[in-house]
């Protein structure tokens, strides 16, 4: 009996050590689970995978991480260095270029489209991939095409040589006016008086000058609007509204003397707005944005800023709706036209009478704050409204993600009438057909899904087109004649959408 038991020892030593084994390793495994389901949820979708268990067992567990590639002739000078800084903030990882890299953004600086032609085939993108410039924004942003469009808020001008003529008609006709002659580095301007000017200086534009200049403390200053554009066929273009950037001469305006150009042209080394008196007060101590402080100053002067902003505004809607029908039709030859989103700058000048002006509008804006460090929170919330209206934060690929963001019946605008119009699928007359459900094609159902995610996402900026509505005039008939038909079923969209809530008005 004593050997028996003096045998059996071991044996029970062994099972309870084998037993503990098994619970150690039952509870590392827990723990692990434990871990990764933490990481997934709470660590930007970077997925470390249980132990034992290699990430291309299961690829489709772990989300894969959005990529972003800059195409620039010095990207890491530090003029980019801000949106870089946003691209981390939303989880994203910057690759080399490299043909076969599958990038989802695509940020240059200069105007792809020729620059890279040979490197990128941007007429076949993938869905989900995106560029930050527009094929044919020089329509908008060439200095000499824009400053020669006769639009109503750009002050008149004329091409040279080819407008010589024409120039010289305008001048006799305003004996007294003043002309600064530009071309498209907006480098070296000057006033001149008429025989001062060089008609035959190819690629040049000889334009009027704005000679009452609003002054602030004596400095005549420009407004800098950031505009994004989020689609041109159907067009939608929103502003940040969160702010506006002012920047002034840096000696005063008056005495006038057209040879100190640091008087009337703003430079790179322009006066910032804390160092303008009146301004300081509102700007530094009161911790306001440049547009409050500006706007605060002047009803101390028993002036209405609201006139400029409105006008502003109006301005930049008048600009992309000038320029919708050249662009789209460049687009032609690409097959998406939603790989392609716009941050423009459009500079202003105001004068006494508060009336604005459309000096430029610039395609890559300097974003930088290594020169003016307080300027670093505009450029970054610019930046960080950019990216999510234009659906840089949006990961989702599968068809059950999108329908949980954006559904049928979140674009639906106009249920009553749709019910009461006797539509088929054949019918190509009436296109309000088109913004039914059961009659609304795969095109026009993706420009409203994509208008209706800016919608929620806008955060700080404010739509400029399609332009707000008044709930009580929302009757009043519009000429919608000039729209191309997807620009007009957008506008009559978003005024449905008015109609059923102000909030979208």
């Amino acid at each position: 009996m004593r050997r028996i038991r003096w045998l059996s020892l071991p044996l029970v030593t062994g099972f309870m050590l084998v037993l503990c084994a098994v619970l150690l390793a039952v509870n590392f495994f827990q723990l692990n689970s434990i871990q990764y389901e933490h990481n997934k949820y709470h660590h930007n979708g970077q997925q470390p995978y249980p132990a034992g268990r290699r990430a291309d067992d299961e690829p489709t567990r772990q989300p894969r991480r959005p990529s972003y590639v800059v195409l620039a002739k010095n990207p890491d000078a530090g003029h980019l260095v801000h949106v870089f800084d946003v691209f981390n903030v939303y989880g994203y990882t910057r690759r080399p270029f490299d043909q076969k890299v599958d990038w989802d953004v695509l940020w240059s600086h200069e105007y792809p489209f020729k620059t890279y032609a040979d490197r990128i085939d941007f007429s076949d993108l993938k869905s989900h991939q995106k560029v930050n410039h527009f094929p044919g924004i020089g329509f908008i942003t060439n200095k000499i095409d824009l400053a020669t469009s006769s639009i109503a808020y750009v002050p008149p001008a004329f091409h040279m040589p080819l407008e010589k003529s024409k120039f010289s008609e305008f001048a006799k006709k305003n004996p007294h006016k003043l002309f600064v002659q530009k071309q498209n580095n907006h480098r070296g301007i000057k006033i001149k008086s008429p025989d001062q000017l060089d008609f035959n200086a190819t690629g040049t534009f000889i334009q009027e000058y704005i000679d009452n200049p609003l002054l602030i403390d004596g400095y005549k200053f420009d407004i800098g609007v950031y505009t994004i554009i989020t689609s041109i066929d159907p067009l939608r273009v929103y502003m940040y509204n969160g702010d506006i950037l002012f920047r002034f001469c840096p000696v005063k305006y008056e005495p006038f003397d057209p040879n100190n150009i640091d008087k009337y042209v703003v430079g790179d080394d322009y006066l910032p707005i804390w160092n303008v008196p009146s301004l300081k007060k509102y700007y530094v101590h009161q911790k306001a944005s440049m547009k409050v402080a500006v706007e605060s100053h002047l009803k101390t002067l028993g002036k209405d800023a609201t006139k400029i902003w409105d006008q502003l505004e109006d301005a930049i809607r008048v600009v992309c709706l000038k320029k919708e029908s050249m662009i789209k039709n460049l687009m032609k030859k690409y097959k998406s036209k939603t790989n392609f989103f716009e941050m423009a700058r459009f500079d202003f000048v105001v004068d006494k009478d508060l009336k604005v002006f459309i000096m430029e509008v610039n395609m890559s804006p300097n974003l930088s704050s290594a020169h003016y460090a307080p300027n670093r929170l505009i450029y970054e919330q610019v930046l960080f409204n950019l990216f999510a209206i234009v659906g840089l934060t949006h990961f989702e690929r599968k068809e059950d993600s999108l329908n949980m963001a954006v559904s049928t019946k979140n674009i639906m605008a106009y249920p009553k009438m749709c019910a009461e119009m006797n539509c088929s699928m054949s019918d190509t007359d009436n296109e309000d057909c088109r913004l039914c459900g059961p009659y609304m094609d795969r095109e026009t159902r993706i420009h409203l899904t994509n208008a209706y995610r800016e919608h929620i996402d806008r955060h700080d900026c404010k739509r400029v087109f399609p332009p707000k509505f008044d709930p009580k005039f929302l009757n009043a008939s519009v000429d919608l004649s000039g729209f191309s038909v997807n620009t007009r079923l957008m506008y009559k969209w978003f005024k449905g959408k008015c109609m059923a809530d102000p909030e979208w008005c």
